[in-house]
């Protein structure tokens, strides 16, 4: 793991928990105490944050760039399940695993930096105001609830209905023109589908003018056949 120790800016990481949606509205003294010894590390594209099954002593406060979570197949190959950008947090949930390990690894996506902020005073801070514990109950029951619907997506969807379900919430994000988060064998990985079938599911969709792109970079010409793909599998909450 590489990484550069960074000089914390005159803005402590108080003004971005205070805007993140579950600790807005959180008294100053609570979010002092999370902060409480948090250090500023910054890192190279590709470096590893933490590895899967380090001791788990610190969640993250994504200060610029992106962290994405990765967990490696016996075969080699990977997953990547999720990217967090600016202002979002990392792995607050492995702060009350029973097993005290990180079950994924995190790596940086370009130049990133993070606030590493203590498991203990995230742990206090939550015996001590059950408003916060509270918030982040429902924070892991919504993230669960999406998990257990993803599960059941994967083993009742086709390929082609994966990749449409991805693009229409991609497209939700960023609009017609879109950047896939990753490469496209790590997106096929991601969708449970091989990376041949992804290619020729992109090309075909460009041949029926659906989609006009190549690599990471494509753009939404035609979205009703992909919803007609995903409306019989969707769920409606």
């Amino acid at each position: 793991m590489t990484f550069i120790n960074v000089r914390p800016p005159a803005a402590s990481p108080l003004l971005q928990l205070a805007a993140h949606p579950l600790l807005r509205e959180l008294a100053p003294d609570v979010l002092r105490g999370l902060c409480e010894r948090a250090e500023l590390r910054a890192y190279r594209d590709g470096d590893t944050v933490f590895h899967e099954g380090d001791t788990a002593q610190h969640w993250l406060l994504v200060a610029k760039g992106h962290v994405e979570v990765v967990r490696f197949g016996c075969d080699g190959s990977e997953r990547v399940y999720h990217r967090f950008g600016a202002g979002q947090c990392v792995a607050e949930a492995a702060m009350f695993m029973a097993h005290g390990r990180y079950p994924m690894q995190a790596r940086a996506v370009g130049t990133t930096t993070v606030w590493r902020l203590e498991r203990q005073a995230l742990r206090q801070a939550c015996a001590a105001h059950p408003a916060l514990a509270l918030r982040l109950l429902e924070d892991f029951s919504r993230r669960l609830y999406h998990y257990i619907n993803e599960v059941e997506w994967l083993t009742v969807s086709n390929a082609p209905q994966r990749l449409a379900a991805f693009l229409l919430r991609l497209a939700a994000q960023q609009g017609q023109q879109m950047e896939l988060p990753s490469s496209q064998r790590q997106l096929a990985a991601h969708l449970g589908i091989r990376a041949e079938t992804l290619s020729r599911l992109l090309s075909e969709w460009q041949t029926r003018q659906w989609l006009r792109g190549e690599r990471r970079l494509w753009t939404l010409l035609d979205a009703a056949p992909l919803e007609q793909l995903t409306g019989a599998l969707a769920r409606s909450f």
